[in-house]
């Protein structure tokens, strides 16, 4: 089997606060160069319920209401923490070079590092520095060719991710 090269991942979490707030929902789809998948992995992360209720306020929460009560209801058979890092684990392994650290990919994918990096430090362990942010693209496509990719806006971890990577194949094509 061809291993994968990119692994995408998108977190939905409390906040923005890498400290204060929690991972709640995970996906990764690991591609090839082509950003074919090869496969996908989904997971709910398990947070104290006062917790999410704290922190899961303001104006972005206000606007997505329907999202932030899909992510508390599915916070009731979620799984803990340690079992999700560990599945992350085992995904890595079976589909990435155990020789070579793995490229994470997604958009503004800086900031879901600090959240792997915070809560996740064995899965930060197999992650190489550098990282490919689609965000990056935007901000030079929108800036310097005034070319906007239409991202949908679902705020759930794998529908964000294949829209990264849409957003992504859209930049490459106008650079042929």
């Amino acid at each position: 089997m061809a291993k994968a090269k990119i692994l995408w991942i998108d977190l939905e979490m409390t906040g923005l606060d890498p400290v204060e707030d929690r991972i709640l929902e995970v996906a990764a789809i690991a591609t090839d160069w082509d950003f074919n998948e090869i496969a996908t992995y989904e997971a709910a992360k398990k947070v104290e319920s006062d917790l999410m209720i704290n922190r899961m306020t303001g104006e972005f929460w206000d606007s997505f209401p329907e999202v932030r009560e899909a992510l508390q209801k599915q916070n009731e058979t979620a799984k803990n923490g340690g079992t999700v890092e560990n599945e992350l684990l085992e995904f890595v392994d079976e589909n990435f070079d155990s020789n070579s650290p793995v490229l994470l990919g997604g958009n503004s994918i800086h900031q879901d590092r600090k959240f792997i990096d915070n809560e996740w430090p064995r899965l930060a362990e197999k992650l190489h520095y550098r990282m490919l942010d689609v965000s990056a693209w935007k901000v030079v496509f929108e800036g310097k060719y005034r070319k906007k990719f239409a991202k949908p806006e679902a705020h759930r971890a794998i529908e964000d991710i294949r829209g990264s990577i849409e957003e992504l194949m859209y930049y490459l094509k106008k650079i042929k």
